[in-house]
């Protein structure tokens, strides 16, 4: 499968970076985002610079204020925060996409109540269309420098994957291909939760023996919670496990590791979300993934401690302690 020209609903970093990505490889590229007027500075700019400052825009990149100036587009991809998804979705349909266009979801997160996946949100508003799926440690300030990123895609039919891999290859961006679209999604979704931890003993000043216990453990924790809902645990092992979970876990750039730093020396989560501009996924994914694992019946003591945290029933020294107490037992 080739495509033709693609629609990036979103309009943040990461719709922007992914938008250069494609845009790169000669591929015409529109993005869409819910504030016009915020479309407009970047049409006049030639920079996003609300959430990508200093990168330029090339002139041939468009920006649409209507959805439905995506209608003719073959690839969507879908880059708004996980609670936007459904909403979005529905307003795509009223949209009327190009019949068969394929769905690629970029966004990280399990919805609350349903504890659906991004990917399952859009299949259900938009049947019909392939639903895709991309992951991967790949901060969108990196990306946009064309710094050496690596990606993975997921998609169950071999000829839209090869399309896929395709449009997104370039000599500084490698995209990896795999069927297990739970495993991609859920590996993306979950690590973010484990990012807060990290932060949190980021913010204690608890070093590096502690964090890369935590880490480890974070591992674990992700790939018995993943297989439960469907994942394979050989891609826990890949770039949307272990690989997205190292980077979120230890960059500067990660939203969730700086969240949980800020709660580590004692600010609200309030205060917190109140100062920043993007969405930390990490924040909402921890009450839907705590809500999968109780349903499945799997043990998840980090998430559980992080949900206290973020509830504001635990401090965070305290959850520490009641990690470190918990009853030993073989590796």
């Amino acid at each position: 499968m080739t495509f033709t020209s693609a629609g990036v609903i979103g309009s943040g970093s990461w719709g922007t970076a992914l938008a250069l990505v494609l845009h790169e490889n000669g591929l015409p590229v529109t993005i869409w985002g819910h504030d016009p007027a915020h479309l407009v500075r970047m049409r006049e700019a030639r920079e996003n610079a609300d959430y990508l400052p200093g990168i330029p825009l090339p002139s041939t990149l468009k920006m649409a204020e209507r959805l439905e100036d995506l209608r003719e587009c073959d690839l969507l991809l879908v880059v708004t925060p996980s609670k936007a998804v459904r909403e979005v979705a529905a307003r795509l349909r009223e949209a009327r996409p190009k019949p068969g266009a394929v769905l690629l979801s970029c966004t990280k997160g399990v919805e609350l109540g349903t504890g659906w996946r991004m990917s399952e949100v859009l299949a259900d508003a938009l049947p019909g269309h392939p639903v895709t799926v991309l992951s991967g440690p790949s901060h969108a300030e990196e990306v946009a420098r064309r710094l050496a990123t690596c990606v993975v895609l997921g998609a169950q039919d071999a000829g839209i994957a090869r399309g896929l891999q395709r449009a997104f290859s370039a000599p500084w961006f490698r995209a990896y291909t795999n069927d297990d679209v739970a495993g991609i999604e859920l590996g993306g979704a979950l690590k973010n939760i484990f990012a807060l931890a990290a932060g949190v003993c980021d913010g204690l000043g608890l070093g590096d023996n502690a964090k890369a216990a935590l880490v480890t453990r974070a591992l674990v924790e992700l790939g018995r919670l993943a297989v439960a809902l469907g994942s394979r645990r050989d891609t826990l092992m890949g770039l949307s496990g272990l690989g997205d979970l190292m980077v979120t876990c230890y960059s500067r750039h990660s939203r969730n590791r700086a969240v949980g730093e800020r709660l580590g020396q004692g600010e609200s989560l309030a205060a917190i979300q109140a100062s920043m501009r993007m969405v930390a996924e990490g924040v909402p994914t921890t009450f839907s993934g705590y809500q999968c694992a109780q349903k499945a019946g799997v043990e998840v003591p980090i998430i559980e401690q992080v949900k206290g945290i973020l509830e504001g029933t635990v401090a965070p020294a305290e959850a520490l302690t009641r990690l470190l107490g918990r009853d030993p037992k073989p590796e």
